[in-house]
């Protein structure tokens, strides 16, 4: 990497073992779950928390003596970190949430006495908004809370959903609930985002982890028990403790083509109502009081443009949807609580915009999440101003506000006192990552690891043994707890960040001894030959939606997705190689193509992402201490394990569908797409079952030739760029288009037009969130750019630094934005003359090196930083020499 000064001129294997081989005799063993039904039509659902007479009059009551501002304001929901208690008093805003990484103060660490005083800070504003008036409407506070209180330091954190649907466990989830509840309370919020109740049917999904299983059954029985858990019935609803739980996504996000995250699910209604759909009418029939819609759409006839002929008609989102949100949802089901849009997604839905969102209004939204200051302030002027136009009725409004009201009643809201002086925010720090709580979270993690490989009855292992801990994951908190863990993606926490967390490795050496292990993730310096065993963690790296989300054209195969993920296998074969027998414990968000690493491996667990108490793994590897209680193996699987790399969307046939057609968008569980191991599979370790033996792999097609280099790669330059420019990153979900001719300010980056040596040059200031900036393919389509590399070719740009960057400045170019490696450039950077143009030159070696894979390039170029910067670039391409 240099910069120079420029001037400023079909299966043959055996079949897999019955789904319920080897039943254990578990902690406690959980009932059978409940069979459903086949649908053919939209049920109407009885809710647990029924209307209330004196709560409606008292709604209507108050929306009688509301002005339509207020109404409004009642409906719009930003973000802390772009609202001030002065604006809820002026708009009389109804409704607060915090974004994943975004803390009181931007203090990562704030206490739990920090974000009470904040949420009660909040609520005085909305108090004195209603001072004069002879009625007071109670502030709300809503959080994402998706596996514990995960935006709260030292909050208990518990495995991700794909873990629990692996436990057969509902009461356990139920006891979730209540922990989660009692410490979102703790913290004076009374909302939280929270159960995922989708049914994820693509394993390239980057939300796959976010549900319970590709089974409905499983979806069904823990959506209901989750919503049980945090909001109680409706006595308890009203007393501290408990909050009010919201089902998401409505709906169909877990099928979308490709596992497309915000695509396209083309599934037919009756795939909606018996697969999609099943957590919802659970979850509502148990009393949820919000449901939240998706970012995806739904391709069908039946989802109609509910105001046809304008000059952008409707382009099948669900946040505009009409038909799914009020025929369906409202009018068919019933549900009278609020529906609640997603992050900014309204501006996806055609017509709309940032700062405009009439035409998903008048589908049937309640609650606009809109984070930006300006957006959310233009999306109150322009919901007033259409209502007086006659495009939003009134009623549409009266329903919204009537929701909102309905739901605050429900939960107590106007008979609590302020955050600050509820019960459980007194006891707060006793509350939040209390001991009994952190012991359930390990308790969830014990039950959900599931056993797929016993050879030898090698499991469990002795406490006196010698054991070696290896792999990428073995002493990795970030990777045993997935995205939405403190931050966003979740890929930086560590001790310091979860301080009553342990590793696995951490764990083992508290079983076996500090004396008798050693820990060693790249098997870089120990002899397998001084060892009993070999404890190989290995997983992915955390990630959270988008950026977990594998393109159609990548494979299935761990380690064919990242070289981290490579080393690990290589690491088993090199303990193969020296005769060390083998025991994986595997983390991941979902099932992945792994047979060469089972077969390497004299025992195979599949882990999930079990949250930062890696006890709950040691407790079931490894003998008892004696008079302790014995642990076996509970989990089962709550999706299909994968034969081949390329098995992304097979699944079960429903059992309770006895017609199921196999949608387009999957693949039948037939032939070479044969599940390796079905829904339901799990060893235990009194399972007398033969040796598992050497499963069928799977080999990789070879790859065909390099295509030859016919010039250089045009980015930007002086004729313009071929890509779409855009920057997407923290809390900025939905992308922000980068013009080149006017400024675009957004909460992450800042652009503005630059005069540059080449003619056309942008100006970019990263403001100290996780920010990218990339140029992308117009048409989506990836591009083998191998020849480029082959001809020795650089990535090269102009680039005049104004202030460099404070945090790491990584250059990349790849296919699943941003989640593979890049190159810093901000050493590179801060070296470069002040305020000059500089020529930036990165060979694509160094590129290829740091793990790209240039066969699949649909994002060329692209800025990743998480700190401050302010730089102007021009002049962008790949070249050759």
């Amino acid at each position: 990497m240099t910069t120079t000064p420029t001037s400023p001129a079909d299966p043959t294997a055996p079949a897999a073992p019955a789904a319920d081989a080897g039943r254990p005799a578990p902690d406690t063993a959980p009932a059978a779950l409940p069979a459903l039904r086949p649908l053919t039509e939209w049920p109407r659902l009885t809710s647990a928390i029924p209307r209330d007479p004196e709560v409606e009059a008292r709604v209507a009551e108050i929306l009688g003596q509301l002005t339509l501002e207020e109404k409004v304001g009642q409906m719009i929901q930003p973000e802390l970190a772009e609202l001030t208690p002065e604006d809820v008093r002026e708009y009389r805003i109804g409704s607060a949430l915090n974004g994943a990484g975004i803390w009181p103060g931007g203090k990562r660490h704030a206490s739990v006495a920090d974000w009470v005083d904040t949420v009660d800070g909040f609520w005085s504003a909305a108090e004195e908004a209603w001072r004069d008036r002879p009625f007071r409407i109670p502030f709300m506070w809503a959080t994402d809370a998706v596996h514990g209180h995960n935006n709260v330091h030292g909050a208990t954190v518990f495995p991700h959903n794909i873990g629990l649907g692996a436990t057969g466990d509902p009461d356990l989830v139920r006891r979730i609930g209540v922990a989660t509840g009692r410490e979102v309370a703790a913290t004076g919020m009374d909302w939280i985002f929270a159960p995922t109740v989708t049914t994820p049917r693509d394993r390239r999904w980057g939300r796959y982890y976010e549900g319970y299983g590709e089974d409905p059954t499983v979806v069904h029985a823990y959506g209901r028990a989750m919503v049980e858990g945090l909001q109680g019935d409706v006595e308890s609803l009203r007393a501290d403790g408990k909050v009010l739980a919201t089902l998401k996504h409505w709906i169909a996000d877990g099928g979308t083509e490709h596992g497309a995250d915000r695509g396209t699910a083309r599934a037919s209604e009756d795939v909606l109502r018996n697969i999609h759909a099943q957590g919802f009418l659970a979850g509502i029939e148990a009393g949820a009081q919000s449901v939240m819609v998706s970012f995806s759409s739904w391709e069908n006839p039946a989802n109609y443009d509910h105001t046809p002929g304008r000059a952008e008609p409707y382009n099948d989102k669900v946040h505009g949807s009409r038909y799914l949100i009020t025929d369906v949802l409202k009018d068919a089901l019933g549900f009278d609580g609020i529906v609640i849009s997603d992050w900014d997604a309204h501006a996806e839905v055609a017509g709309c915009s940032a700062g405009d969102a009439g035409y998903a209004v008048n589908a049937g939204l309640d609650v606009l999440m809109v984070a930006g200051r300006e957006a959310w302030q233009s999306v109150h002027r322009s919901t007033v101003r259409y209502v007086r136009e006659g495009v939003i009725p009134m009623a549409r409004i009266d329903d919204a506000v009537t929701r909102v009201l309905r739901v605050k009643m429900r939960a107590g809201l106007w008979d609590k006192p302020r955050p600050r002086e509820r019960a459980l925010t007194r006891s707060g720090a006793g509350v939040v990552g209390s001991a009994e709580h952190r012991a359930l979270s390990r308790e969830a993690a014990r039950k959900s690891l599931v056993l797929l490989k016993n050879d030898s009855g090698l499991l469990p292992l002795s406490r006196t043994a010698r054991v070696l801990v290896t792999g990428s994951a073995a002493d990795d908190l970030s990777k045993q707890c997935g995205g939405w863990t403190l931050t966003w993606q979740g890929d930086d926490v560590d001790h310091a960040d979860l301080p009553e967390g342990a590793t696995v490795a951490d764990a083992v050496r508290a079983v076996v001894g500090a004396d008798r292990c050693v820990v060693d993730p790249a098997l870089e310096h120990a002899d397998p030959a001084g060892f009993d065993v070999a404890l190989v963690v290995l997983g992915e790296d955390a990630y959270a939606e988008m950026r977990g989300t594998l393109k159609p054209w990548r494979s299935l195969g761990y380690a064919d997705l990242k070289q981290s993920y490579a080393r690990d296998l290589e690491v088993l074969r090199r303990l193969d190689t020296a005769g060390l027998p083998a025991v994986s414990v595997f983390l991941t968000g979902r099932p992945l193509y792994c047979t060469e690493e089972i077969n390497l491996s004299a025992a195979f667990v599949v882990a999930w992402l079990p949250g930062p108490y890696g006890q709950g793994v040691t407790d079931v590897l490894f003998a008892p201490e004696p008079g302790a209680p014995a642990h076996d193996f509970q989990g089962r699987l709550p999706s299909s394990w994968p034969r081949t790399r390329d098995s992304a969307a097979v699944n079960r046939v429903p059992p309770h569908l006895p017609d199921y057609r196999v949608p387009p968008e999957e693949t039948a569980p037939e032939g070479r797409f044969t599940p390796l191991f079905p829904v339901g599979h799990g060893l235990s370790l009194r399972d007398t079952a033969p040796a598992t033996g050497t499963l069928p792999v799977d080999l990789p097609p070879e790859a065909p030739p390099a295509p030859p280099v016919d010039g250089p790669l045009r980015v930007l330059d002086a004729a313009g760029t071929p890509y779409r420019l855009k920057v997407g990153g923290h809390n900025t979900w939905s992308r922000v288009d980068v013009p080149l001719t006017g400024p675009m300010r957004c909460t992450i980056v800042r652009s503005d037009p630059a005069p540059a040596p080449e003619g056309t040059g942008l100006s970019l200031r990263f403001l100290g969130n996780p920010a990218f900036f990339y140029a992308e393919s117009p048409t989506g389509a990836p591009a083998d750019l191998r020849g480029h590399l082959a001809a020795g070719g650089h990535v090269r740009f102009l680039a005049r630094v104004i202030e460099p960057p404070t945090h790491a400045l990584f250059l990349a170019c790849h296919d699943d934005y941003p989640a593979q490696p890049g190159v810093d450039l901000a050493p590179l950077l801060r070296q470069a003359p002040p305020g000059e143009w500089t020529r930036v030159s990165v060979p694509l070696t160094e590129l290829a090196a740091a793990g790209m894979d240039l066969r699949h390039v649909d994002v060329p170029f692209m800025l990743y930083t998480e700190g401050t910067a302010l730089l102007e670039i021009a002049d962008i391409g790949w070249r050759t020499p």
